[in-house]
């Protein structure tokens, strides 16, 4: 991760194929194509990946997540579950709805507590978005029991875990929606770019008109088409498509690159006293993009993630004190910080987080070390890199 880092001749190929006709929006202009359609064919080459019957491209994982939510039927003072620790596009979607975000608690799975999830049900909540952050997953099962009892949808946000399996079907694709993204630092790129995967078909066609205006999509003319409900400009464009179309015919590639590297890292650290790891539910598997590691305290963990930055290890991020992650940094949230007026409602919801208990969060996350896993690395590398690490927490935790 991130897929960037083997860029070659494939991207450029389909870049050009582009490029060649001159169209680089994703609808109309049918007789300059040359049949060349790349988002398109992305959409269904990878909900074939994933395993679900539809999937949407949009411009970000951001549109995706707000798209997603959109029709969903997710709106005005609605309340949507999500956990502390993710990034910052999670409640910046339901906001754009004017929803409201209602965090809890994470476990060691470093998502949503679902203990923390019941709890928070009110006769508002209309939504439940277990993140995926780091390459694993939540306690689906859990949290999908717990969506059947109250009737809620459960939208997965796996934009961090493409590839990553629970009982063998991809992680994403087990709730009502999924959605991914493809910016320029995920395990595939389009630079910039998202989806949203269904296996509902009414969903899947409100998603396909949403994203473009409320278009229908029916005929060959455009400026006919007609506009069921309203919608917004979350397109894709052809040039993203087909970055991300070559990116995904590498996806195992990427992938098994991840495993070698991840298992090497984690085999090294793994003999060291008071290092731990992730929960990983049972028939889970990551993908590799990131080695999540515990230390015994908060103290000692952010004493590591200092000396292996000391040391020129980089990639190791401390959630804790980061700025676009953890609720510890978002204080735009908390104090409703905006550029236009938000609800009284809304600005209520969100100022009751400065005050909200998410100890149990923070004994987590605290302790959490979350490691990097680059594709470019060879596998000499890695050893040393390995053993450096090994160095560092030893002297650190002695």
């Amino acid at each position: 991760m991130p897929g960037f880092e083997i860029f070659g001749e494939l991207e450029k190929q389909h870049v050009n194929e582009v490029l060649e006709t001159g169209i680089l929006m994703r609808y109309g202009f049918d007789g300059l194509r040359n049949n060349v359609w790349k988002a398109k064919t992305f959409e269904q080459q990878f909900a074939k990946k994933m395993q679900v019957n539809h999937c949407q491209l949009v411009s970000s994982g951001t549109s995706a997540l707000t798209v997603a939510l959109a029709v969903a039927g997710i709106g005005a003072g609605d309340e949507v579950i999500m956990p502390t620790f993710t990034f910052v596009a999670s409640f910046e979607s339901i906001l754009a709805l004017g929803a409201i975000p209602v965090l809890v608690d994470v476990d060691e799975t470093l998502t949503l507590h679902p203990e923390a999830v019941e709890n928070a049900i009110t006769s508002k909540t209309k939504c439940v978005m277990p993140v995926h952050m780091c390459g694993s997953m939540a306690n689906i099962d859990a949290l999908k029991h717990i969506c059947k009892k109250h009737n809620l949808v459960l939208l997965e946000d796996a934009c961090q875990a493409l590839g990553a399996t629970y009982n063998n079907i991809p992680v994403g694709a087990h709730g009502d929606l999924g959605v991914f993204s493809f910016d320029f630092v995920k395990t595939i790129t389009c630079g910039e770019g998202g989806a949203v995967v269904t296996n509902n078909l009414d969903l899947a066609k409100k998603a396909d008109h949403y994203q473009d205006h409320g278009h229908d999509h029916i005929g060959n003319d455009r400026g006919a088409e007609r506009h069921p409900f309203l919608g917004y400009n979350f397109r894709i464009s052809e040039l993203h498509a087909a970055v991300g179309l070559a990116q995904l015919q590498r996806l195992d590639e990427i992938l098994s690159i991840q495993k070698r590297n991840y298992l090497i890292l984690r085999k090294a650290i793994q003999q060291i006293d008071g290092v731990t790891f992730r929960s990983v539910p049972e028939g889970g598997e990551e993908n590799y993009s990131f080695l999540n590691w515990f230390l015994p305290t908060q103290a000692l963990a952010e004493k590591a993630a200092q000396a292996l930055a000391k040391e020129g290890l980089d990639g190791n991020f401390y959630w804790y004190k980061n700025n676009w992650h953890y609720i510890n940094g978002w204080e735009h949230l908390k104090n409703a910080t905006a550029v236009s007026p938000l609800s009284k409602e809304i600005s209520l919801a969100l100022h009751k987080n400065k005050t909200k208990d998410f100890s149990k969060s923070d004994a987590v996350i605290g302790r959490t070390v979350s490691s990097l896993i680059k594709l470019s690395w060879t596998e000499e590398e890695v050893q040393k890199r390995a053993g450096k690490m090994v160095g560092v927490l030893e002297n650190v935790l002695n």
